[in-house]
């Protein structure tokens, strides 16, 4: 099995010492309904075969990654401390061989570096997160100047899929007043996100 084939290569402009890459569902061992490359130990997977795919996608990376115990929050952990478990949804790296590491299914996987390549991050972006300022904390975290940042956005639901509550929208325009143009109308009580 080579996770590798059926990754997503980013195409932007990052320097060259900064690599990323999107995993897929494809190139690893676990049986359905999770087939194949799951990497999240929190599903129901079997153990066994989330640590097999983990050691699949990890013999493709300089370094051991820091996998987030993603909480839908604004806490971001530092990738240079490998091995450390943390609740987190975004991690922000500075060494070279650190390995920054965002799941995502239907929410918004969003990766970040300075123009010069000195600092990377990785933000898990779902509504929650958002709403709350996941990228905003990420930002500040890695301590780049907004015309030095460059981000990443990666697959995510679409907003024909993503049909919400009204609570989802009043925490966004609650925020924000002018996000509620990202918000068209569905059914009564409900709107599609984007």
């Amino acid at each position: 099995m080579n996770p590798l084939e059926h990754c997503i290569i980013p195409d932007w402009p990052a320097p060259k010492q900064v690599r990323a890459l999107q995993t897929t569902r494809q190139g690893g061992v676990s049986v359905a309904p999770y087939d194949s490359l799951n990497l999240g130990g929190h599903v129901g997977d079997n153990p066994l075969a989330v640590e097999r795919n983990r050691m699949l996608l990890n013999r493709l990376l300089p370094g051991e990654p820091v996998w987030l115990e993603q909480i839908h929050g604004t806490r971001v952990a530092n990738a240079d401390q490998a091995g450390c478990r943390v609740q987190a949804d975004a991690c922000i790296a500075r060494h070279r061989a650190a390995v920054c590491v965002v799941m995502t299914a239907d929410c918004l996987p969003i990766l970040l570096c300075d123009t010069q390549g000195s600092v990377v991050g990785a933000a898990h972006a779902g509504w929650k997160g958002l709403a709350a300022g996941v990228i905003e904390t990420t930002v500040l975290a890695m301590g780049v100047a907004p015309q030095h940042l460059m981000a990443w956005l990666g697959p995510a639901i679409s907003q024909e899929a993503f049909e919400v509550g009204e609570e989802v929208r009043a925490a966004f325009v609650g925020a924000q007043p002018q996000s509620a143009s990202a918000f068209t109308p569905g059914q009564p009580g409900k709107w599609f996100a984007d």
